[in-house]
């Protein structure tokens, strides 16, 4: 495993580069599919190798429960159990143990959880993250963390971060599989002084990757770019940046501005199922009349194979009739959106020219309502909590 960075504009700006992996090299800034249960809805692995994606994100948690650990190690590991051939990211379950487990005893040693599936009671320490996550054989792999809700008291906040810093330390200690890269988990809510500690001590350690955590789960999006502009400079220059769940186009550019190389976000799927297309111009909700007689694509000039074969009439009656194909398309165009935008974005840094596509894409990209999305995003969350 090995990162090199090949250009950037002033410290702390956008950056162009490449990570070597077991299973191949991604070129960054990437913006990483989620398949959290070994499978991108609706999408085939050739079908993600077609859209041009080269690492995806796979799920601890969820893989843990269902099909069981030991089942896909059985059977291969990860890579072979899905038929995947590129590079894999696993989350470590922290995040989904908080947000899916209302019934949960969270001490230093680890936390205790329900599963959401059956309700079945399971412990989860950093060492078993670890042994987890070398058994699926993921290229790279994240300690265990905690992740409070957004709106927690400072209190709160402090010690879900020192337990972070503890269970990080624990993490480091047990990781021993050779090519495998160990990223660690910057918390500390939207408090600069927290996120500033934080970040000071992880890099202390000497992770192989560095990822920022605790956000889009419900702030507004000027809070989070704020913990962007406080963290990101504390960050080594010459090793990953990575910022998790954190998907909206708008979001990876401005992400991309201040130094961040990796993404990862199931909204661009999730989307799709719902029927909302991304475009340069925002999304385009196909369920509208608008589209019902439309013989051109939704996004004419797109090169993905949904728009270059079917028109917006076809996907508009495809939804409208809840036909199984009409999330795959959808999909396969969200997914190839999202890897146009970051070869665009990658080939505009190279060119010395981000400034001026960061500009050009605000001035037509049409963003969701922010308090609309603020609203969507707490009953999404409030759902997954069931």
């Amino acid at each position: 495993m090995s990162f090199t960075l090949l250009k950037s504009d002033l410290p702390g700006g956008a950056r162009a580069g490449e990570l070597i992996t077991p299973h191949g090299t991604v070129l960054t800034p990437v913006f990483m599919p989620v398949g959290s249960q070994a499978t991108v809805k609706t999408l085939t692995p050739d079908d993600i190798h077609a859209i041009g994606a080269k690492m995806i994100l796979a799920n601890t948690y969820h893989l843990y429960l269902r099909p069981g650990i030991e089942t896909v190690e059985k059977l291969g590991g990860l890579h072979r159990f899905m038929g995947w051939d590129g590079a894999i990211l696993t989350d470590s379950g922290g995040y989904q143990v908080f947000s899916l487990s209302p019934l949960r005893r969270i001490t230093y040693e680890g936390v205790t959880f329900r599963s959401h599936i059956d309700g079945s009671e399971h412990f989860l320490s950093p060492e078993l993250a670890i042994k987890y996550q070398e058994s699926l054989g993921a290229d790279v792999i994240m300690v265990l963390d905690e992740c409070p809700p957004h709106d927690e008291s400072e209190t709160v906040i402090r010690d879900a971060m020192a337990r972070t810093h503890r269970w990080a330390e624990r993490c480091r200690k047990v990781h021993r599989h050779e090519g495998q890269a160990l990223y660690a988990i910057v918390q500390g809510g939207v408090f600069p002084e927290l996120r500033k500690q934080s970040a000071e001590y992880l890099t202390s350690l000497d992770f192989e990757g560095y990822a920022i955590g605790g956000l889009s789960i419900g702030e507004p999006k000027s809070d989070t770019m704020a913990v962007l502009d406080t963290t990101l400079p504390l960050l080594p220059v010459n090793k990953p940046r990575y910022l998790m769940g954190v998907g909206s186009p708008e979001d990876i550019v401005e992400g991309v501005a201040r130094g961040v190389d990796m993404f990862d976000c199931a909204l661009p799927t999730r989307t799709a199922r719902n029927g909302a297309l991304l475009t340069w111009a925002g999304r385009r909700n196909i369920d509208n009349a608008i589209f019902s007689e439309m013989s051109a694509p939704v996004m004419p000039g797109c090169a993905c194979y949904t728009c270059r074969n079917f028109s917006a009439a076809y996907l508009h009656h495809l939804f409208k009739a809840k036909e199984l194909l009409a999330y795959r398309l959808a999909t396969l165009h969200n997914l190839s959106f999202m890897q146009t935008l970051m070869e665009r974005i990658r080939a505009a840094i190279l060119d010395g020219a981000f400034g001026e596509f960061r500009r050009e894409f605000h001035a037509k990209y049409q963003p969701t309502n922010e308090a609309v999305r603020v609203t969507q995003k707490q009953k999404w969350l409030k759902a997954k909590r069931g």
